[in-house]
């Protein structure tokens, strides 16, 4: 990281930038070829069209799901915390079978009402303004300390190279701004295979080459620190929780239903929810870096340098710039699509509909990535890591209006809203009083120790819906049409 190293850079800017030009120009050319007007519509820059199959929404859902902060962070914890880093191997394990047996199910809804987002889908079940004001909103504050870690990955990458100042995050922020203003969510739908086949190359040639040099793996977990990749006493529980939370907050998030909802069949959903574990066993290998840089002799007080500075210790400087570009891609895709997801919320659902247009849509996406630009300019890039935690819990809040709103008991608005408000008073004041950490310690006598406090306060949510359900069940469990809103089926299908 002493200056910047001609090869590295080159090979960094090449991949790097062609990739952008390929994602902005895609919109362009389909605008050209095409001979009706599907490819000016709102609906084609906000979702796709809904037009994508099997193999571009499986690149864009594991595309947005694995961001290039999980190579950065999940290699980063382990190489702080040990065998706890792991839990994110579980916690996408659990998500995939919640993702084949709901989403579907949402997607018809979606399909046959004409949604596009969470709050959407909320205020066509329980006819409540009030609730869908309440989802979008919670979407938005969730998803913008999330665009904020895709710019710092960018940004961590391009200050290894040796780029001095604020050139990086300026770098970061005009390549979000013009790849997703131009390119519409099938910018990162077409260029995101581009993003995995450059991560599985570097991933891959990481865990083949770095072993070797260390003498194989065997030497390798002989010579790790053995306080590393073993969870500590009473770290069982919060492991355990954590992956449960991260598992049903996954798809809660705008830009992960917006991939499902971008999807053209049902089958299309299920048929990734059947593959999608792929992403995992490479999640995996990334999480490995993290032990490796232990014995590669990488010593760094900001842990977001570990897999970068890992990389140059070992690769020479054309294939360090090769990584770090595979790890710039892998944020700009999913950047795009969490933008494009906020504008959604935010066209949708909180201004009136005269005010839906690609063009608004475009303006709305590039104010979101502005906000997430001010975050990491003026918060340490510590507080976005903290507020992303914070924004799990809160997002979770959503998780009862929408997909226990899929079953046919007779909940109503008035309940949801009343379990968010206590659900995410609750957790966001467990949170501020952990030093926003994202685990509490629960009493319970044997049972006693730290647990996920989205987890918890997601209970209290669902009992607070429950009790009130209870003492006065709604009138109806039919999705209804909203005054003002795109029709919904009067018989949708639901969970059983």
């Amino acid at each position: 990281m002493n200056g910047v190293n001609p090869w590295a850079l080159g090979v960094f800017v090449f991949f790097f930038a062609a990739t952008i030009v390929i994602g902005s120009s895609i919109q362009w050319i389909r605008k050209t070829l095409s001979r009706g007007k599907s490819a000016h519509s709102s609906e084609d820059w906000s979702l796709g069209g809904r037009q994508f199959g099997p193999w571009v929404t499986w690149f864009l859902v594991g595309g947005d799901f694995y961001t290039a902060y999980t190579v950065i962070a999940v290699p980063a914890l382990v190489y702080a915390a040990g065998g706890y880093g792991f839990f994110a191997l579980p916690y996408t394990i659990i998500v995939y079978p919640f993702i084949f047996l709901v989403m579907p199910r949402l997607w018809k809804i979606a399909q046959e009402g004409g949604y596009a987002t969470a709050a959407d889908i909320v205020r066509a079940r329980f006819n409540s303004r009030a609730l869908e004001i309440v989802v979008a909103l919670t979407g938005l504050v969730a998803v913008m300390p999330y665009i904020a870690l895709q710019l710092i990955g960018i940004r961590t990458v391009v200050q290894a190279l040796g780029l001095p100042g604020d050139i990086p995050l300026v770098i970061a922020f005009l390549s979000l701004a013009a790849y997703t203003w131009l390119g519409g969510l099938h910018a990162p739908a077409l260029t995101a295979f581009i993003k995995d086949i450059m991560i599985y190359i570097a991933v891959l040639v990481a865990v083949t080459v770095i072993p070797l040099h260390m003498g194989g793996y065997a030497a390798l977990f002989t010579a790790a620190d053995h306080s590393q990749p073993i969870l500590k006493s009473g770290m069982g529980m919060p492991y355990a929780t954590l992956a449960l939370s991260s598992a049903l907050a996954a798809f809660l998030y705008p830009h992960t239903l917006t991939g499902i909802l971008a999807a053209r069949s049902a089958d299309t959903i299920r048929q990734n929810a059947v593959f999608l574990p792929i992403y995992t066993i490479v999640l995996g290998l990334i999480a490995m870096l993290g032990l490796m840089a232990h014995v590669a002799g990488v010593t760094t007080t900001n842990n977001s340098l570990v897999v970068p500075l890992l990389f140059q210790t070992i690769f020479p400087a054309w294939f360090s710039g090769f990584c770090f570009a595979a790890i710039a891609v892998g944020a700009l895709v999913p950047a795009a699509v969490m933008a494009i997801g906020a504008a959604n919320l935010v066209t949708h659902n909180l201004l009136p509909a005269r005010h839906k247009s690609v063009r608004n849509s475009r303006l709305t996406a590039f104010a979101v990535k502005v906000g997430a630009l001010l975050c990491v300019m003026f918060l340490n890039a510590q507080f976005a890591i903290d507020f992303q935690l914070l924004g799990g819990v809160i997002i979770l809040q959503t998780f009862p209006a929408l997909i226990l709103g899929l079953m046919r008991i007779r909940f109503s608005a008035a309940a949801m809203l009343a379990g968010w408000v206590v659900g995410t008073v609750f957790g966001v004041g467990l949170c501020l009083m952990d030093s926003l950490k994202p685990i509490h310690f629960l009493y319970m006598g044997p049972f006693s120790g730290n647990v996920s406090t989205g987890l918890m306060s997601l209970v209290v949510n669902i009992v607070v819906v429950g009790l009130i359900t209870l003492v006065k069940p709604a009138a109806s469990a039919d999705y209804a049409k909203p005054e003002g809103r795109p029709y919904a089926p009067s018989n949708p299908p639901t969970l059983h």
